[in-house]
């Protein structure tokens, strides 16, 4: 750890309504020496509100390499920087995944701080199984691509939680139904703001009357409930070679299958091994 240097600290944003800006994160921004984060419109009109007078720099998925080098720089000089996203948390589904993966590698000091996020506001007034759950964020804008990673989770038994725009809510829909079949869904709209709307549904319902959505939107999405015994064997080899090539060895391989598949450990190591014989 760098002593006597800067800290980073990742400051979340309110997702609607502005009294869920916690007094440890407004003392925090009055604090650093500069705020990174991904519009500086929307940070400076939440810092005027709040009567916070600092200094803001861009840093967005086009410059977030580039700017983890100027992070990094002021960091060396003593400087305390906060990153921010224009709501919920900053590095996920929004920039800041990098500046923390350098400013980690580098030494330097990182304080999260907790406050609001769509993606477990949502999960718990969904009405689905919050025991095990997966937060998967953005599905690919491009259909093929979508189609290609919904039946790549088709098999999890967890709970999902899926971003989406309202300019494409009803294609990622129909899509998820053609793929998953009807599962329970909950459409969480507008969190924490004026017309925020929990929708309580199924797949087959919703896609049968082509709601049109407005605002933010997280779907909540029901695992699979069917049983797994008959899951296809290519999807199991191909997973493990991927978890292979990723650096990870050959028993927790199988245990990241047995959660993902909901499948025996052993029973998956008898569908490899059989396979190899």
């Amino acid at each position: 750890m760098n002593q006597n240097k800067g800290i980073l600290y990742l400051v979340p944003s309110p997702i609607g309504n502005l009294n869920d800006m916690s007094k440890r994160s407004i003392e925090v921004l009055n604090s650093v020496d500069l705020i990174f984060c991904e519009d500086t419109r929307n940070t400076q009109k939440l810092l005027n509100l709040l009567n916070i007078k600092k200094s803001t720099i861009s840093c967005h998925e086009h410059n977030e390499k580039e700017m983890s080098n100027k992070l990094l720089s002021l960091l060396e000089e003593g400087k305390n920087v906060a990153c921010m996203s224009d709501a919920g948390y900053p590095a996920i589904s929004d920039p800041g995944e990098i500046l923390v993966k350098e400013v980690s590698k580098a030494g330097y000091k990182i304080i999260p701080l907790s406050g609001p996020t769509a993606s477990l506001t949502a999960l718990i007034a969904s009405s689905l199984d919050t025991s095990h759950f997966i937060f998967y964020g953005f599905l690919p804008s491009k259909r093929s691509e979508r189609i290609k990673e919904i039946n790549e989770i088709k098999t999890f038994p967890y709970t999902l939680i899926i971003y989406e725009a309202p300019h494409r809510i009803n294609e990622t829909l129909s899509d998820l139904y053609e793929v998953l079949g009807d599962r329970k869904i909950t459409i969480a709209r507008e969190i924490s703001k004026i017309y925020e709307e929990f929708i309580y549904t199924s797949l087959k319902e919703i896609t049968s009357i082509n709601k049109e959505f407005k605002g933010e939107l997280v779907l909540v999405l029901e695992g699979n409930k069917e049983n797994k015994k008959d899951i296809d064997l290519s999807l199991i080899k191909d997973k493990y070679e991927e978890l292979i090539k990723s650096g990870i060895n050959k028993k927790d391989a199988i245990i990241c299958i047995s959660l993902i598949y909901n499948l025996n450990k052993n029973i998956i190591k008898k569908m490899l091994y059989k396979e190899e014989d």
